[in-house]
């Protein structure tokens, strides 16, 4: 008797096409992309260390009240797009959609306020976000961030704003915009906030429905909206800057003359205010160039950041600590048309292709492999194939200068022969003095 299929098994037999597929927003990075996304992280990371900035790499699922507590509810990441999931012990967890809460969290975790202060920070890896894929724009997307907690010094913020722009820089996008603003403390914001809630109720009937909503729950965010309904109102709503505080105005002044020391170009925009709501005092926001972008491609930020004071308060620390800090999106800087693509450390182009003929030199390739590894030499294999011609036609194919050949008779001799794939010639060498011979010969 046949047993009864439940739908479990069923659904095991005969797995469906999507099941073959990447997620929604998600893609595989393989091949040259893989090697892009290396040299970018290579490049940043080398430029963050010079700076003084360490490494630290978080795990990418932190319990949800995490971002909750600090990105802010009435926030659209976590409001719309934070990916949060229950485990079986109860748990509520969330992949993260960005990094600062949790350096934060970290920050406290291994009792980093004992260090001397600041304390500078850069990681870099995949987020997550529940969003309308787009042209640039991935629900697992990938960011480069740094964090400087422990200070409110305003050259913190000027240091921020130029290692972002010098790694933009020195990969290739150097005509940037610094679009730069200043919400103010507690104290001050609070001040502009029921200014800007009393100028958008007037207007209340004229502006958009999400924007009627974020005035009760998040009233800064109404300067983050993209509807072209909102936009005439936007343009005339009050400016920050008009309510900064004594303190705030000099902290703001001095972060625009470090920026103007350096001859960072720079444009204040009232409208920037980035709302989450750990961010105070400085924001910023950077913008590629036209010459960067398509003929039809609408500019994006491919940088923000800014001062987030109050984090560790909203985290449940009794201390505030002060910090700021910024990130850079990836994905979006790879696919702008200026980006060098710089080559990463891991990625050498072989210069060698290793040939093995016979069982017995298959036995011994793996040495000769190890010898040319540890003098740094890079080089190119298909160990599975037999035949001399197939892989001299992957040599070929990929046009590399020699070829190292191991026969059945240099494996008992404990030598290769080296070709010059050029001209033809070719010398016998013996396998303890091969770095050396290809080292020369390079």
């Amino acid at each position: 008797m046949t047993p009864k299929m439940n739908k479990a098994t069923t659904a095991k037999s005969k797995p469906s096409a999507d099941e073959l597929k990447t997620i929604k927003g998600t893609r595989d990075i393989i091949g040259q992309d893989f090697f892009w996304y290396q040299g970018f992280f290579e490049k940043a990371a080398e430029i963050a260390l010079y700076y003084g900035f360490q490494p630290i790499e978080t795990p990418i699922m932190e319990k949800e009240s995490l971002f909750v507590r600090g990105v802010g509810s009435g926030t659209d990441i976590v409001d719309k797009e934070i990916y949060s999931l229950k485990t079986k012990g109860g748990d509520r967890l969330a992949l993260r959609p960005e990094g600062t809460a949790s350096i934060m969290r970290a920050y406290f975790e291994h009792g980093m306020q004992s260090l001397p202060q600041p304390v500078m920070l850069f990681y870099y890896g995949p987020f997550f976000r529940h969003e309308n894929p787009q042209r640039n724009r991935w629900r697992q997307f990938y960011s480069f961030g740094f964090e400087v907690l422990g200070t409110k010094k305003s050259i913190a913020d000027a240091t921020v704003i130029k290692l972002t722009t010098s790694i933009l820089e020195e990969v290739g996008i150097k005509d940037i915009v610094v679009k730069i603003n200043s919400t103010g403390d507690s104290d001050c914001r609070s001040a502009y906030r029921r200014e800007l809630v009393n100028y958008y109720r007037k207007h209340s009937r004229q502006i958009c429905a999400d924007c009627r909503q974020r005035l009760k729950t998040n009233p800064l965010r109404v300067l983050d909206c993209k509807n072209i309904k909102c936009q005439d109102i936007k343009a005339g709503a009050p400016e920050s800057i008009s309510y900064l505080c004594t303190g705030c105005k000099q902290h703001f002044k001095e972060v625009l003359e470090y920026l103007g020391s350096m001859d960072i170009t720079y444009e204040i925009d009232s409208s920037l205010v980035r709302g989450l709501d750990y961010y105070s005092r400085t924001v910023f926001e950077i913008f590629p160039s036209n010459d960067d972008l398509e003929t039809d491609e609408i500019p994006s930020a491919i940088a923000g950041g800014g001062r987030y004071d109050g984090l560790s308060k909203f985290l449940g620390a009794r201390k505030e600590v002060p910090a700021v800090g910024a990130g850079i999106g990836v994905d979006r800087v790879l696919n702008l048309k200026n980006y060098s693509k710089p080559t990463p450390r891991l990625l050498k182009k072989p210069k060698v292709f290793f040939i093995q003929l016979s069982f017995d030199a298959k036995l011994k390739s793996f040495t000769v492999i190890e010898i040319l590894r540890k003098a740094k030499i890079s080089i190119a294999q298909s160990l599975s194939k037999d035949s001399l011609s197939a892989q001299l036609a992957i040599a070929e194919k990929m046009k590399v200068p020699f070829t190292i050949i191991l026969g059945q008779k240099e494996a008992l001799d404990d030598t290769v022969i080296v070709r010059n794939m050029d001209n033809r010639s070719q010398d016998t060498v013996p396998i303890n003095q091969l770095a050396d011979y290809i080292k020369k010969i390079k």
